[in-house]
């Protein structure tokens, strides 16, 4: 008898007729399952345990692949939600603090179910999971603003009033060409005048469009925020905060920030600070029965945890927040608001030039003193019309604005903008992700950068080297009592923040947690055989004590399931704990009293372990009365301890290291390394990194505690000459920052704890650790450090001098120019009655001068020798002695070069009127090519040294000659030129060529460091 009539099929309702295919394959499911049964009923032992039967039938429902509704996850847990995202006990739970509905749902646990969620299994984590619950529940992004489309900025760039003020002349210039000489020549001079404006706002906006572009990916990029959730059956992993959904189970430390809205699920001694929401600063308690709300925003401050994701996005109260903010941060940095003042001053300057050649011009054109270029004067008196006075004037307008226009260096708040973003574009190439844009300016300035030691000038690789019993050194574990061995499994299994996941039989475990939590994990797994899993099911905590810089001690109260007994376990900095120790245990398992003797010997273990440059970790315990503790207990008795053992932990100093710290001593900066670790353990790493060295006979190594006791004139007397501030507080390091700031110093910070915090704001520079910082120290930092190397931090500080070179470069090119086109245009105004460059041709320069050259020369990159400098200083001349120099005789050569042009040229070379006008336009614009080289350095003699490195200096030199070439042979009319022969490009190309001897020569010019208002203050004239 055919099996299929034992069986009912009762197939998924989720398909319709329409779809044969889905018919198709679930006819082919249920005849697989069928046959499968049929071979397996054949199997007398198996029959019973595989099929079981109800009746004469068995249901068999065949699922839809896609029916979530029914599905399960890989996890065996149901994908089905029994809560929706609008429902009402459920969609406001967190946000309004709903205690009533929290119970109601059945706290943590039921809640996590009825998301298809397990408290210690987390959300499957499969692809097509993760999307039900997206499709649900909604994704943890927020909406951002819009970035400017491309004619956003073609518009800003054509709202420069004197941009709108040429316009409006190129508007009356056309009509008054068309009414003169017709639509078919009269059209030439304002269209030309039109087109050029465009083009130089089309370039400037070109420019500016994808600067925002890039400063908007970097924004992304910094608010992409690694995450700690569980999943896969109870996996810890790390994922990006937009990844996050509703379900999961996040596990929560010390300084991170909640990532979403939740409930607490359990935790220890858990604080957050909600002042980002509620502006109240105080800290605040919860738990996971009376008080289990987090909103997304708040930070951990205290104590670890683990919650249950119940809302993410704009479903929490702090994505409501976000929907109303236009995050758009426009505030000029330091450098930008010192540029925009020398950029008002340079525009007075031309503005008052432009009045007195408007000035000089009308007198000249209306008394018939300038000439055309026939020789006969432009203005007739003889035939004095309305439209021959306001054309004149119109024009002589027009060539005053183009002069505002050229004087106005605009593009050096352009130039500020380009060098910042191709550094930080650079600098996230170099793990170093810039958060303030002006951080990367203040770089620069550095004199002392005050750095941690674990992670930052170590590899952050611990490794447990040594290991002690009370006095005892043990060659294994075997010759340790089996007692002292489940204690110390205890106190490192339990009293601590990571966790030990094993796979299966095979794998290896993988073990979470900070790297000193890894290699104690690492090392009581391997060598002490601690089954973590089976202490979780053999011991239950009753209370937390969280490490932090203060204490720099953590401790766990732990009841033993079977025989009820609790221990107070405490673990932390080797020498704080052995001073709250009383007795200790050996290697049998007896207890011995700790006498001065013992206590000395001891000592002078952890002091050994120290000076070999070792981490020493104390294990303490003390068995306490059960009947006085329960889980609310707010404090862990911390006296009359007994040591169970020490333990030795090895970071080796990253290769890189010493070199970097070279590096800074040769630029000028100070290095101070401020650590929680052992004064011993503090200088070998000192040492062994060249922060001290055998030269230095001033610098001093302090501890904290010292440091505390001083008076503040003490602290400042001696602030300089620190180098190692051993077993600091939070507190010391801000101190310290603010007593080198009070010296005069611009002093950098690295920091990765919360409470680093506040002296990552104090300083002027707050560095914070991508890798092992707290996400408060992020916050509070300028710039992030990805892979907490000090050498990077050498790195920002090198492109930190760069953009301030790379700005004084352009300063000094751009001014360069203005100061010759002033002048020329001035004295021809004055002599000749007309200006030798036209309108067009003078946007044409200043389109060379700005954008072009802000191109070409802000995006150098930082060289070796900008380390070999002293920093910049706080207030230190954008325009140096030096550059003053180099200035003043390039412009003074092409002052006089195109002068002796303007009156001389037509006699010595046999030329007309035209052709001299293009020669000195050329002439101009190639001294401005030649003179970019110039500008590349502005001490060095060689200008040229890796200027093959430099594309975008090549290639804008390349487009900047290429289209001068077509402004002079193929525009024409447009450009008011005429072409030129070989020989007369060849004259225009030896006079720029002059620039670069001159440029070398003026460099053997000694010139004073002292600025001239500090010469001119220190000089006793009588």
């Amino acid at each position: 008898m055919d099996c299929a009539a034992d069986y009912l099929i009762a197939v998924g309702s989720s398909a319709t007729a329409s779809d044969p295919m889905r018919w198709m394959k679930k006819w082919r499911k249920a005849t697989n399952v069928i046959r499968s049964c049929h071979r397996l009923s054949r199997l007398a032992v198996l029959s019973a345990d595989i099929l079981r039967r109800t009746g004469s039938y068995v249901t068999i429902k065949i699922h839809d692949e896609l029916d979530a509704a029914t599905a399960t996850t890989a996890a065996g847990v149901p994908s089905k939600f029994s809560l929706a995202r609008d429902d009402e006990d459920f969609r406001c739970l967190v946000k309004d603090k709903r205690i009533d509905c929290f119970r109601r749902l059945g706290g943590g646990a039921g809640i996590a179910a009825k998301l298809a969620s397990g408290s210690e299994s987390g959300v499957a984590g499969d692809d097509g999971d993760l999307l039900r619950r997206r499709e649900a529940f909604g994704a943890n992004t927020y909406p951002r603003r819009r970035p400017k489309r491309f004619w956003r900025h073609v518009w800003e760039a054509l709202s420069d009033v004197f941009l709108i003020v040429l316009l409006v002349c190129a508007a009356v210039s056309l009509g008054f060409g068309i009414k003169e000489h017709g639509l078919k020549d009269g059209w030439y001079d304002g269209v030309s005048i039109f087109l050029a404006v465009f083009l130089v706002a089309a370039v400037s906006a070109v420019s500016n469009h994808g600067q925002a572009k890039r400063f908007d990916k970097l924004a992304a990029a910094s608010d992409d925020v690694a995450v700690t959730v569980v999943r896969s059956g109870g996996r810890r992993q790390e994922v990006s905060i937009f990844d996050v959904v509703v379900g999961d189970v996040v596990v929560l430390k010390i300084g991170d920030a909640v990532p979403a809205d939740g409930v607490v699920l359990d935790g220890h001694a858990l604080q957050v600070d909600e002042s980002s929401m509620t502006g109240e600063p105080h800290p605040v308690h919860v738990d996971a029965e009376t008080s289990p709300f987090l909103a997304s925003g708040v930070k951990v401050i205290d104590g670890y945890g683990r919650m249950l994701v119940t809302a993410v996005g704009t479903d929490t109260a702090w994505g409501e927040m976000m929907i109303t903010i236009t995050r758009d941060n426009t505030d000029p940095t330091p450098l930008q608001e010192r540029l925009e003042r020398l950029t008002s001053s340079i525009g007075k300057v031309g503005v008052a030039v432009a009045v007195l050649v408007f000035a000089v011009l009308t007198a000249r054109h209306f008394t018939g003193s300038t000439k055309d270029d026939q020789g006969n004067p432009a203005f007739d008196r003889g035939h004095v019309t309305f439209n021959t006075v306001f054309s004149g004037l119109v024009s002589i307008f027009q060539q005053a604005v183009t002069i505002i226009v050229v004087a106005i260096p605009e593009g050096l708040p352009l130039a500020v903008t380009l060098t910042l973003a191709f550094s930080m574009k650079r600098m996230v190439k170099e793990n170093a992700l810039v958060r303030t844009l002006s951080a990367c300016e203040t770089m620069g300035s550095v004199t002392t950068i005050c750095t941690d030691k674990t992670g930052t000038l170590t590899l952050n690789q611990m490794k447990v080297t040594e290991f002690w019993v009370g006095t005892d050194r043990p060659k294994s574990v075997a010759t340790i009592n089996a007692g002292v061995v489940g204690l110390l499994c205890q106190g490192a299994g339990l009293n601590t923040t990571g966790s030990v996941y094993v796979p299966d039989n095979v794998s290896q475990p993988e073990i979470s947690g900070s790297p000193t939590e890894k290699a104690l994990l690492s090392w009581a797994v391997a060598e002490l055989g601690m089954d973590a899993e089976k202490l979780k099911r053999t011991c239950k905590v009753l209370h937390v004590e969280a490490f932090n810089s203060d204490k720099k001690r953590s401790g766990v109260l732990v009841k033993d399931n079977a025989t009820g007994a609790v221990v107070a376990h405490w673990k932390g900095a080797a020498e704080m704990v052995l001073a709250r120790c009383s007795a200790y245990v050996c290697s049998d398992g007896a207890t011995r009293s700790l006498g001065v003797e013992r206590r000395k010997n001891l000592e002078k273990v952890i002091s050994d372990m120290a000076a070999g440059s070792l981490r020493c970790i104390a294990f303490a315990y003390k068995q306490v009365d059960g009947s006085e503790h329960t889980t609310t207990t707010t404090k862990i008795d911390v006296e009359e301890l007994t040591l169970l053992g020490l333990v030795g932990l090895k970071d080796p100093c990253r290769p890189e290291v010493r070199a970097a710290i070279e590096a800074c001593t040769k630029a000028g900066v100070n290095v101070k390394m401020v650590t929680g670790d052992n004064v011993l353990t503090a200088r070998a790493i000192a040492k062994e990194c060249g922060i001290i060295s055998e030269h230095d006979r001033t610098g001093i190594v302090i501890e904290g505690q010292e440091f505390r006791a001083m008076s503040a004139d003490e602290q400042l007397e001696i602030v300089d000459r620190i180098r190692v501030m051993a077993r600091s507080l939070p507190m010391d390091k801000l101190v310290l920052v603010q007593r080198l700031k009070q010296k005069g110093h611009v002093v950098a910070v690295t920091g990765d704890g919360t409470n680093d915090a506040p002296a990552l704001k104090e300083a002027d520079v707050g560095l914070s650790m991508g890798i092992q910082g707290t996400e408060v120290a992020k916050e509070s930092s300028d710039i992030v450090i990805m892979n907490d190397n000090f050498d990077t931090v050498v790195t920002a500080t090198r492109w930190g001098r760069c953009v301030f070179n790379n700005i004084q470069k352009f300063i000094q090119f751009q001014l360069t120019v203005n100061v010759a086109a002033l002048v020329i245009n001035f004295v021809s105004a004055l002599t000749s009655g007309k200006m030798p460059l036209t309108t067009v041709q003078l946007l044409w320069v200043n389109l060379i001068m700005d954008t072009m050259g802000a191109l070409a020369l802000a995006t150098d990159k930082p060289t070796k020798a900008l380390m070999r400098r002293p920093p910049i200083g706080r207030t230190a001349p954008l325009i140096s002695n030096a550059m003053w120099r180099n200035l003043a005789a390039q412009a003074a050569f092409q002052v006089a070069v195109l002068l002796a042009l303007q009156y001389r040229g037509r006699d010595i070379f046999g030329i007309g009127e035209k052709v001299n006008g293009t020669m000195i336009f050329n002439a101009f614009v190639l001294c401005q090519v030649f003179n970019e080289f110039n500008a590349r350095e502005i001490e060095k003699k060689n200008v040229f040294a890796g200027v093959l490195q430099n594309k975008m200096f090549l290639g804008i030199i390349a487009v900047t000659i290429a289209m001068q070439v077509v402004m002079v042979e193929l525009l024409t009319r447009f450009a008011g030129t005429q072409r030129l022969g070989l020989a007369q490009w060849g004259v225009c190309v030896a006079i720029a060529a002059v620039s670069w001897p001159i440029g070398w020569a003026v460099k053997f010019i000694p010139v004073p460091d002292q600025t001239l208002h500090e010469i001119v203050a220190t000089t006793k004239f009588f």
